[in-house]
C-alpha cells in the first residue's frame, strides 16, 4: 500500500488517498479522507491521516485481519509492531534490546489518535465494528468519546471505554532569545523577508498564516492585522477556522510602508509576500520559497531556527509578562484554551528561580542552613 496525492475534481483542492498496490484504492480509507476533505480539512492534516492509516490497514493485510473485526489485543500488537523497525516489521528478525524504537511514543499517540477518529466515522456510518473502537476515546482529548444512539437511556449503565496510549515525555517549546531573534532579523538582506519575520516574532502567527496574508488584511489606523482563513494561490492555509485580530507594533507597520515604498512598488497584487527577484514574479511566495529563506539564515546566523520558534516566543514572552491564558489563547487562534494550556503551561528552570526570588525564598529564611 502506499499513499497518493490527489487534486479534487470539482474543487481543484490537493488531497490524499491510500492505494493498493495494483493501484486501487483502499475504500473505508478513501471514504473518511473524502470526509475530511469535503469539510475542508488542511491538505498536510488529510496526508498525516493517510499515512497513519496506510500503517494501520498494511499491519491489518499482514495478519490477514479485517478492519472491522479487529480487537483491542490488535491495537497492542499494532504499537509493538509500530516501533520495530521497517525491516522487522514483515520478516522473522530478531531486534537487539540496543535497537531504538522506529516510532516515537508522540509518533505512535497520533497514529492511535487518527484511527480512532477513522473508526468513530465509521460507527457514525452505521458500520458494525464489532468490539474495538465505538467507546474508543482518541489519544489527548477528553470527553470527545463518541456517544451511541440512545445514550440519554442508558447512560446510567456501566460502559466499556478502551483507551489505548503511550506514556510520552513532555516536550517544552523552543523559544528564542531577544539576542536571537533579532541576529534572524538583521540577517536578511532583503525588506520584505524581514518584514515575514518581523511579522512571525510581532504577531505570532503561523508561517502560512503569514504566507496568505493580504494588503486589505493590514488596519494600520487600527494597529491590527486580521488572519482571514481562506484558499491561497500559494497553498498556504491558515490553520484556525474562523477569522482573528492581532494588534501589533506600529513600528511593525512602519516596516511594512517601507517596504511597499522600497521594493513593492506598483506590482499588483493581492498578496503582501510575493516574489520580486525570482519568476513567476509577483506571484504569491511558497512555502518552499520561504524554507530556502530559513535556510540561508540558518547559514549565515549558525542558528538551526524554525520558522515556529517565533510563535512559541510570542506565546511564552506574553504568559511571562503575566497575559492571561485566553487572551493569549485567542491571539494564537486555538480552539481551546486547553491547547494554550498544555502547550505552554511550563516552568523552565529560569521561571522556578524568578518565582522564589519573587516570594523571597532566598531572602527570608526562618531556617538557618
Amino acid at each position: 500500500m502506499f499513499v497518493q496525492q490527489v487534486v479534487l475534481p470539482r474543487s481543484r483542492r490537493e488531497s490524499w488517498t491510500v492505494l493498493h498496490e495494483d493501484g486501487r484504492p483502499v475504500e473505508p480509507v478513501e471514504r473518511y479522507l473524502g470526509y475530511l476533505s469535503d469539510v475542508e480539512r488542511s491538505p498536510n492534516t488529510v496526508k498525516a491521516y493517510a499515512h497513519d492509516l496506510k500503517d494501520w490497514f498494511v499491519f491489518l493485510s499482514g495478519r490477514s485481519l479485517d478492519w472491522r473485526q479487529a480487537r483491542l489485543e490488535d491495537v497492542g500488537a499494532f504499537v509493538a509492531w509500530l516501533r520495530l523497525p521497517p525491516v522487522a516489521r514483515s520478516a522473522p528478525i530478531s531486534v537487539l534490546p540496543s535497537v531504538r524504537e522506529h516510532c516515537s511514543e508522540v509518533t505512535v499517540n497520533r497514529k492511535l489518535s487518527a484511527i480512532s477518529a477513522f473508526y468513530q466515522h465509521a460507527a457514525r456510518n452505521g458500520v458494525e465494528l464489532g468490539e474495538l473502537l465505538t467507546r474508543w476515546q482518541p489519544a489527548g482529548r477528553r470527553g470527545t468519546a463518541w456517544r451511541p444512539f440512545l445514550h440519554h437511556i442508558s447512560k446510567s449503565q456501566p460502559r466499556r471505554r478502551s483507551e489505548v496510549r503511550l506514556k510520552a515525555p513532555r516536550k517544552q517549546p523552543r523559544v528564542l532569545a531577544a539576542a536571537e531573534a533579532q541576529a534572524i532579523l538583521d540577517a536578511c538582506q532583503r525588506l520584505r523577508d524581514r518584514l515575514l519575520f518581523a511579522v512571525l516574532h510581532d504577531t505570532g502567527m503561523r508561517i502560512g498564516e503569514a504566507l496568505g496574508l493580504r494588503h486589505e488584511d493590514w488596519a494600520p489606523p487600527e494597529g491590527e492585522i486580521r488572519v482571514v482563513p481562506r484558499d491561497n494561490d500559494n497553498g498556504a492555509r491558515s490553520k484556525s477556522s474562523q477569522p482573528r485580530t492581532i494588534p501589533a507594533s506600529g513600528e511593525l507597520f512602519r516596516l511594512y510602508g517601507d517596504y511597499m515604498h522600497g521594493e513593492y512598488g506598483d506590482l499588483d497584487s493581492d498578496y503582501v509576500f510575493v516574489n520580486l527577484w525570482a519568476e513567476p514574479r509577483g506571484h504569491p511566495l511558497s512555502y518552499q520559497a520561504a524554507y530556502d529563506l530559513v535556510r540561508r539564515l540558518r547559514q549565515k546566523t549558525q542558528l538551526d531556527f524554525d520558522p515556529h520558534w517565533f510563535r512559541h516566543s510570542y506565546a511564552t514572552r506574553l504568559l511571562r509578562a503575566g497575559a492571561p491564558v485566553e487572551v493569549v489563547s485567542r491571539l494564537l487562534g486555538h480552539a481551546s484554551v486547553a491547547t494554550t494550556d498544555e502547550v505552554y503551561g511550563h516552568l523552565s528552570s529560569e521561571d522556578v528561580r524568578r518565582t522564589l526570588e519573587k516570594v523571597g525564598w532566598f531572602t527570608d529564611k526562618t531556617v538557618r542552613l
